[in-house]
């Protein structure tokens, strides 16, 4: 680093934090850019391990996912980036920062995750726990996947051409199918690899409900109004995430082909 200084846990958090980068598949270099000033990049224990958490999380989303598009679809499933901040960063989809929550930027086909943002979840939103900052990971890489199956850019488009009220109907149904899609990671993830405990799905499905439009809005002492919703209620969220989780497969997650959301 140039004889800088490495703030929080010294140098041999900054060693860790870089191997995570580079075996991994998570894009460190914003977290290592922000910080304090004169040199030193203010990386703490925190820090390091929401990036060893998201570093196992994403790496069983990509063992699940190639075995699904192989046993599901015949094809090859290419993996996301995740691009781990502290503060702000910027995205080919725009700014990045604590307040707009993680997201899936088509533009690179890669994840932003703010270091903080699990603390926020279970300090703010009262969603707490392992298993539900992994859902809302497992949530992000799942629009990875639309954007590989090419549903995403097909619900964009149509988004791009659609009045504000069935933008947002549309909007509900992608966000829907990456519940789903984290369901279904979740099922095959334990099949897998034996990760679930006691009570993880209750997290998740706890993580679910406290993200809902409705919730969210009720939370700001505002009265809920469904034709704003762009991500679904609690309920539809819970159980689009219960409908992967017990079905298992790409099919039981058409939210676009569904009567009743």
């Amino acid at each position: 680093m140039s004889g800088g200084a490495v703030g929080g846990i010294g140098g041999v958090g900054l060693i860790a934090v870089l191997a995570i980068g580079y075996f991994f598949g998570i894009d460190v270099t914003p977290l290592l850019q922000q910080g304090g000033g004169g040199g030193q990049t203010q990386i703490t224990a925190e820090d390091e391990q929401v990036g060893e958490f998201v570093s196992v999380t994403l790496a069983d989303t990509e063992e699940v996912w190639a075995d699904v598009f192989r046993q599901q679809l015949g094809e090859t499933y290419v993996p996301t980036t995740l691009v781990l901040f502290k503060g702000v960063t910027q995205s080919p989809c725009g700014g990045a920062s604590g307040a707009t929550g993680p997201f899936y930027c088509p533009g690179d086909e890669k994840v932003y995750l703010d270091t903080a943002f699990f603390t926020t979840m279970a300090r703010q939103l009262g969603a707490g726990g392992d298993f539900a900052a992994a859902y809302v990971v497992a949530h992000e890489v799942a629009h990875h996947v639309q954007n590989e199956l090419g549903i995403l850019g097909q619900a964009n488009t149509m988004r791009q051409n659609a009045d504000t009220e069935t933008s947002n109907a549309i909007s509900v149904r992608i966000e829907l199918q990456a519940d789903c899609f984290a369901g279904l990671w979740a099922a095959r993830a334990d099949d897998r690899f034996g990760t679930l405990e006691p009570g993880d799905i209750d997290e998740a499905m706890n993580a679910a409900a406290r993200i809902g439009d409705d919730a969210l809005q009720r939370g700001s002492g505002r009265a809920p109004r469904p034709e704003t919703f762009t991500h679904g209620t609690s309920d539809q969220r819970q159980r689009w995430f219960a409908a992967g989780y017990r079905g298992g497969s790409i099919d039981a997650c058409d939210t676009f082909g569904a009567n009743r959301l």
